[in-house]
């Protein structure tokens, strides 16, 4: 790759040190020049190289940073990525996009009139058992889907001390953050549904944001559950699909994130390659004949993300993950809000 994009991280949180970071500085057609670390100092730790600076704006003002990052808390996705629009930058924002249709459509609108890049990091697109599910749909093993079921379950029943996360003011909770996920990858796989049913719920003690949710997905043939909970200590199915054909049944979680944490980069030998005790289940019937065995996990892919934003800022390429994609993960959130408080189903048409 003779070309480096010069990037900027906008914070080196959990998502800046865990993903975003390694992502770029592996992929060999990105150099991730500067990092913004508002408090503290472990980046240069890491990524000696690499220019620390205190605030958001001192990163805008190098005119050499062509692409920036916004993985910062969700509130402040807008803001941010709006400053990084007007400055004349490409941007990647955290998932979710934003915290309203209005505020997702501007900056839709920004980015065009200023002919820049914007994409969302919905990277668990990239998941092994969801590529596996993909495939297993695209070839139609199940025959016509009749139900999808997928969870994002973890169990944290206490309330994390001074973090955004648990701020109700900050406006976030677990189907901002686990939902954006589960809905992205449910609008990848069926587009949008025509209603949308909710229930969600606090259910830890003291807690002040949203911890459970049940969304309920609406197509012609189709029922699609999504649902997370941080109380669930024994995790059941990560995916449950019946069809007319049979059923695939999946637990356990994409190892790209675990791995990440301890350092495994993505050139590692073995990196995204799930144990075959968590290979999902197809349980189908062939020409009356029943059939039922393990099906392999594809490799996660998590570098997937960046190979398709450089291809696109270098050569042109159609970007994987669309803002008007993240626009509709924010009208599903809205919907399921308002159909939450209202107790009712909402047609997806008045969004």
């Amino acid at each position: 790759m003779n070309r480096k994009i010069k990037t900027g991280l906008a914070s080196f949180g959990m998502s800046g040190k865990v993903f975003h970071a390694p992502l770029l500085t592996t992929h060999g057609g990105f150099e991730l020049k500067t990092i913004v670390e508002r408090s503290k100092s472990e980046a240069s730790k890491y990524y000696p190289h690499t220019i620390i600076k205190k605030s958001f704006d001192e990163l805008l003002s190098d005119n050499e940073i062509e692409l920036v990052i916004v993985n910062t808390p969700d509130h402040t996705h807008y803001q941010f990525t709006e400053q990084a629009l007007e400055a004349g930058k490409h941007v990647i924002v955290e998932k979710p996009f934003t915290q309203s249709v209005e505020e997702s459509l501007k900056l839709i609108s920004l980015a065009k009139r200023k002919n820049l890049l914007l994409s969302v990091f919905q990277n668990r697109r990239w998941d092994g058992d969801f590529l596996t599910v993909q495939k297993i749909i695209a070839e139609k093993q199940l025959g016509r889907l009749v139900e999808f079921e997928a969870h994002f379950d973890r169990f944290r029943n206490y309330i994390q001390p001074n973090t955004w996360k648990e701020d109700a003011s900050t406006g976030t909770g677990t189907l901002y953050n686990l939902g954006s996920h589960l809905i992205d990858q449910a609008l990848l796989l069926f587009g949008m549904p025509t209603s949308v049913f909710a229930d969600i719920r606090m259910l830890r003690t003291d807690t002040k944001v949203d911890d459970f949710f049940e969304l309920i997905l609406y197509y012609d043939l189709l029922r699609v559950s999504l649902k997370a909970s941080y109380l669930v200590k024994e995790p059941g199915p990560r995916y449950i699909i019946n069809g007319t054909q049979g059923t695939f049944l999946k637990y356990g979680i994409d190892p790209q994130e675990d791995a990440l944490k301890a350092g495994i980069l993505p050139k590692s030998p073995g990196y995204g390659i799930e144990k075959s005790e968590y290979w999902g289940i197809l349980n189908i019937e062939n020409n009356h004949q029943n059939c039922k065995g393990p099906v392999e996990t594809l490799p996660g892919n998590y570098p997937a993300f960046y190979n398709n934003i450089y291809e696109a800022l270098v050569n042109g390429k159609n970007l994987a993950v669309k803002p008007e994609e993240a626009l509709n993960v924010i009208k599903i959130i809205n919907a399921a809000w308002n159909s939450c408080r209202n107790k009712k189903i909402e047609e997806m048409k008045d969004y």
